[in-house]
């Protein structure tokens, strides 16, 4: 969690409670870590850790999409942001995509 605080306060994201989120309650088996956020002016943050060794595609980007919309359902809130921080090759495809979808993307590895 110290790592993840400290990552984000290098992006200037500041968050006053920080919350993970049980994956099994989204019905995924996926290998990511969720945690909702709430930042200094009350807007609700979801926040997603992946690590993986393959490039992320496409197709994935469509699966964290809708791992979002469960989110949303499960949780009762409509995010105002939306991060992926990652550490893995990304597509360049699954890139633009993301951002044209409002995804703040941090790599974690630089």
């Amino acid at each position: 969690m110290k790592l993840l605080v400290n990552l984000l306060l290098k992006k200037n994201y500041l968050y006053r409670s920080l919350k993970e989120i049980d994956k099994k309650t989204l019905g995924s088996r996926k290998k990511i870590d969720i945690y909702e956020g709430v930042d200094t002016n009350s807007y609700y943050a979801a926040i997603f850790i992946l690590v993986q060794k393959s490039r992320f595609l496409r197709k994935n980007a469509d699966d964290l999409e809708m791992l979002l919309e469960k989110l949303k359902v499960v949780q009762d809130h409509n995010y105002k942001k939306k991060l992926l921080i990652y550490q893995m090759p990304l597509c360049g495809k699954a890139k633009e995509q993301m951002k044209q979808d409002g995804w703040v993307l941090i790599n974690a590895s630089v």
